[in-house]
């Protein structure tokens, strides 16, 4: 979600591993009870995906926000201009305060 914006810091960056960090923990979890199922319950098994997801909060949580772009606060990218410059408008000749 963070690196929507185009952050790389290593707060978002690590923000980002979320999801593949639990893939990860729940397919190894599946591993073990086809290996396993005799001594490891899967039912059981939440508490691990719960300790890497609070693993990787403390970390992105400890990671510096060096070079964070906030998606809310950041400026618009700058088009460069490819036609000719526009032309002021007409001119007027009465001074200020003269009527027409």
């Amino acid at each position: 979600m963070a690196n929507r914006s185009g952050c790389r810091c290593p707060r978002c960056t690590i923000r980002g591993l979320m999801g593949p960090a639990v893939l990860i923990t729940i397919g190894v979890l599946f591993l073990l009870h086809e290996v396993r199922g005799d001594m490891f319950d899967f039912s059981n098994s939440y508490p691990f995906i719960l300790i890497v997801i609070g693993a990787i909060l403390l970390a992105s949580s400890m990671a510096p926000m060096t070079g964070h772009v906030d998606s809310m606060t950041a400026p618009p990218p700058v088009v460069p201009q490819t036609g000719p410059p526009a032309s002021p408008g007409p001119a007027q000749n009465s001074a200020p305060g003269q009527g027409l």
